[in-house]
């Protein structure tokens, strides 16, 4: 039988499972931080050690978690389909579990950028100081898209939906733009699923599985291994 072609959107709810902080919290702030005080280009020209601080701590607990059954069920998965992974966050979870196909829309924590030029990208994995700079002397950045700016993977994303049998959606309402418009790219024959404890009501054609990831991932998961 002919691999299905996969694609999972996954959001903050599989990294909670890791341990890992979500960003937001119930209250609007991150970590008693302002949207607006940390993650916008304005923030890092107005307080860039500010900026530099919070995602240094990020970094920091990055690296105190694992993957969990959920993202280690995905990336068994791509032993038996064709599984791309577009996921909205900037942790280095899916890779770390095997997962070889994954977009980050909204950028990648364990990589810095020049301030002069978007595609002069570095792996990083330790604090950023401000002295830190690319090759040609430019100030680096975080590898993260802000508020405010574009989502300049969303044209890819929407391509990888649209060639889709299967999409899962993990860990996410699905309430953030641009990720949330993505389900409107898959063909109207996809199976759509939707693992998340909160899911929204009045979806139509989706399965929803009302758990974490790390307890409703791996069922399905098997359920789709055995299928192929």
């Amino acid at each position: 039988m002919p691999k299905h072609n996969i694609v999972v959107l996954t959001g903050a709810g599989i990294s909670a499972d890791s341990g890992l902080q979500t960003f937001r919290d119930s209250n609007g702030l991150w970590e008693g931080h302002k949207v607006e005080e940390v993650a916008t280009p304005q923030a890092f020209a107005r307080n860039p050690q500010m900026v530099l601080d919070f995602y240094n701590a990020r970094r920091r607990q990055l690296q105190t978690v694992a993957p969990n059954a959920a993202h280690l069920a995905l990336a068994r998965l791509a032993d038996y389909h064709h599984v791309r992974i577009i996921t909205q966050n900037v942790d280095n979870l899916h890779e770390r579990a095997g997962s070889r196909e994954v977009l980050h829309l909204h950028g990648e924590l364990t990589k810095l950028r020049s301030t002069a030029d978007e595609h002069d990208i570095i792996d990083w994995t330790g604090d950023q100081t401000l002295a830190d700079v690319d090759a040609h002397g430019h100030r680096l950045r975080p590898h993260i898209v802000w508020f405010g700016e574009p989502v300049p993977l969303i044209e890819t994303a929407a391509d990888w939906v649209s060639q889709a049998d299967k999409v899962l959606v993990v860990g996410t309402s699905m309430k953030v733009y641009p990720a949330a418009g993505l389900l409107q790219y898959a063909p109207w024959q996809a199976e759509c699923y939707l693992v998340d404890p909160n899911p929204p009501s009045g979806l139509k054609g989706v399965e929803v599985i009302a758990e974490r990831a790390k307890d409703g991932v791996p069922p399905l998961v098997a359920r789709l291994i055995q299928a192929a």
